[in-house]
């Protein structure tokens, strides 16, 4: 029975927090590709490091009981873990995504599972009745993010979860952008939880790192020997990083939350802005349904500025926050996903679900608000024509 009960407390001290034989407070780095064994078929519980290893058991363990799973498993990117997690279907298959997914799922998805008969189809998950219109008998799992990136929208995860489970599909959530310590899929029903942990989780922006949690020991089973036979694991430096930087998660959310909710109340507010996406304000579509599944409205703003702004004078104006892909580490940045983190997906299904050439996506860092905002303000200033 653990110590504590509270998520801030788990973040530090659960899984496996410690080493066992020296009493170290952090878990080593077990720099090993193999292990001696006493003998024929006697092994002190690891043989090879692609099938398992002290740091990373230590990292899996982690995530499984923050998400409040039944087991987890890293690997070397939040696409490694997605292309596992797609592996576990078969050809004939249709996977349902959500209508504004990351670009890189849809990627794999289009570019990548088609070659093998995996099929898919852009589904309007944040309207539930829609939803269950789309589904076809040949649907076998569905992949949700909310809030979506890049446009924010949110799904009621346990709708879904209901809805598809009667269906006979998976439910796969993409937690990546509230992490744990603002939403667990798993207890609104999901399956199976993937993060790209290169972003909160590890919070520093130096360290790339997927994570997937399932919800059962079958599944556990099947991607345990996915992961294995695959072999895209995450190393162990980097499992030692992700889990120093999980420690701090806690309090670099609450800050980077703090930050994000004045940012958009600013954007929201302002004269340039004609649109701002971010589930916090009161007026976002599916507020209510995002504040009953999760602490709050997160870290992510897109906004669009006014036509008579220039975009590209905006993003070389910025000073302070720094125009570069990714998100989630302490320092503020901004993409432009039509030519950046959704520049996979063909420009007309862009337009279609909402993606437009204007967008602008803010990953609010932890620096003090006023200098965010005051960077913000003169960019802004400097793209009027």
């Amino acid at each position: 029975m653990s110590s504590y009960q509270k998520i801030e407390s788990a973040l530090i001290h659960g899984g496996i927090s410690s080493d066992e034989r020296t009493g170290a407070v952090n878990v080593p780095i077990y720099q090993t590709s193999t292990y001696q064994q006493d003998g024929l078929g006697k092994m002190r519980g690891y043989e090879y490091s692609r099938t398992g290893n002290p740091t990373r058991e230590a990292l899996e363990k982690l995530i499984a009981e923050l998400e409040e799973g039944y087991a987890g498993f890293a690997f070397g990117s939040g696409m490694a873990a997605i292309t596992a997690v797609l592996s576990l279907l078969n050809s004939g298959d249709r996977v349902l995504i959500s209508s504004n997914v990351y670009g890189g799922t849809f990627r794999v998805l289009d570019k990548v599972f088609n070659h093998f008969g995996i099929t898919y189809t852009i589904a309007d998950t944040a309207d539930l009745v829609k939803y269950e219109s789309q589904i076809t008998g040949d649907a076998k799992a569905v992949i949700i993010e909310s809030p979506a990136n890049p446009l924010m929208t949110v799904t009621d995860i346990r709708g879904v979860a209901e809805i598809s489970h009667r269906h006979g599909l998976l439910v796969i959530v993409d937690n990546t952008f509230m992490t744990p310590y603002l939403q667990k899929p798993l207890t609104l029903g999901a399956d199976i939880v993937v993060h790209s942990a290169t972003k909160y989780l590890g919070g520093h922006s130096d360290v790339v790192a997927g994570l997937a949690v399932v919800n059962t020991k079958e599944l556990a089973g099947r991607l345990a020997f996915i992961q294995n036979s695959t072999g895209g694991v995450l190393g162990p430096f980097d499992s030692f990083l992700l889990i120093r930087g999980i420690k701090t998660l806690a309090v670099r959310m609450d800050r980077h939350v703090e930050n994000a909710q004045r940012a958009a109340e600013f954007l929201a507010h302002h004269p340039a802005v004609k649109t701002v996406y971010y589930p916090g304000l009161p007026d976002a579509q599916g507020y209510e349904i995002n504040k009953a599944q999760a602490k709050n409205g997160g870290v992510m703003i897109s906004f669009e500025l006014h036509e008579n702004y220039n975009i590209s004078v905006f993003f070389e104006s910025l000073r302070l926050v720094m125009l570069a892909e990714s998100l989630g580490g302490a320092e503020s940045l901004v993409c432009h996903p039509a030519t950046m983190t959704h520049a996979s997906i063909p420009a007309d299904i862009r337009r279609q679900v909402g993606i437009t050439d204007g967008l602008i996506r803010l990953s609010v860092g932890i620096e003090h608000i006023t200098d965010i905002l005051a960077d913000l303000e003169q960019a802004i200033a400097a793209a009027k024509q």
